[in-house]
């Protein structure tokens, strides 16, 4: 049992139950049945939940029509000895992790940087999952299928541009701009430099196009898009959600304006300084 109205299983003040998560959600506008959201969350951030991701899950999937999350897979990559120049990567760095490497196949755990809330919906039967080895999604509700069959290796941000077509929003859950993968969709569009990455699908070993650049500086985005975020609090979690299309809109007219916003100065990040040299090379 995930709650109940009976008194025998009433929340403690330091326990959070699944009527304390909807009245979090209500909060930032998801009391319509008809939202869909892309959830990035972390269980830990929230505080103790009774059953933990299970109630959290629960809560979402009951306040909205179609939830999304990534069901990313960082456990399949590998790392060649040789490949593309400039590719923000350093080849045969990871011999031996190339042989704890694991191969694609349909209930693969997400991996744990992912985390348990997106790993619970993934486990529920009525969740589907689309087969990129790596960046997978997972969808619950009507509109699952339709969302998950928007993506291909080509296209592996698909389920985001679907949500953007259909008034989707980005719900974060104690977690911040580091982990919100729509961004990405605005770097590719506007013409941002991807990279070739590998992993061990179900057939052996693939090519991973437009791989994106770090996240770490994706933080600086927050002051841009404070008038369009609504906020709130679930425990000791922050609660942030913004309409995908509006993110979309103000990344790209961020990057118009400052071509290398959200790139991070640390020498150490190969992706954010080829994508510079890229940027340096087209002006």
């Amino acid at each position: 049992m995930i709650e109940s109205d009976q008194a025998a299983v009433a929340e403690t003040p330091t326990t959070i139950g699944f009527r304390q998560i909807v009245r979090g959600l209500r909060q930032v506008g998801l009391e319509q049945k008809s939202r869909r959201v892309l959830v990035h969350a972390s269980l830990s951030t929230i505080g103790r939940v009774r059953c933990g991701a299970e109630t959290v899950v629960a809560a979402i999937t009951a306040a909205c029509h179609t939830v999304v999350m990534p069901a990313f897979t960082y456990q399949t990559l590998v790392v060649p000895e040789t490949g593309p120049p400039d590719n923000g990567i350093t080849y045969g760095s990871a011999a031996d992790g190339n042989a704890e490497a694991e191969f694609w196949h349909d209930d693969l755990p997400v991996h744990p940087e992912i985390g348990a809330i997106a790993e619970q919906l993934r486990r529920m039967p009525e969740t589907l999952r689309s087969d990129h080895p790596v960046f997978s999604f997972v969808a619950h509700g009507g509109e699952a299928q339709e969302v998950l069959g928007t993506q291909s290796v080509d296209d592996p941000l698909g389920p985001i541009a679907w949500l953007e077509e259909n008034d989707g929003d980005v719900l974060m859950i104690g977690v911040s701009h580091r982990v919100n993968t729509s961004i990405h969709l605005a770097e590719r569009r506007a013409g941002r430099k991807t990279f070739v990455r590998w992993a061990l699908s179900k057939t052996g070993i693939v090519e991973v196009p437009h791989w994106p650049g770090n996240s770490v500086g994706f933080d600086a985005l927050a002051p841009y898009v404070a008038s369009i975020t609504q906020r709130g609090q679930i425990g000791t979690a922050n609660v942030q959600r913004i309409r995908i299309v509006d993110l979309l809109d103000s990344v790209r007219e961020l990057l118009l304006d400052e071509p290398e916003a959200l790139l991070t100065d640390d020498p150490s990040d190969k992706r954010s300084s080829a994508i510079r040299r890229a940027l340096g090379a087209t002006t």
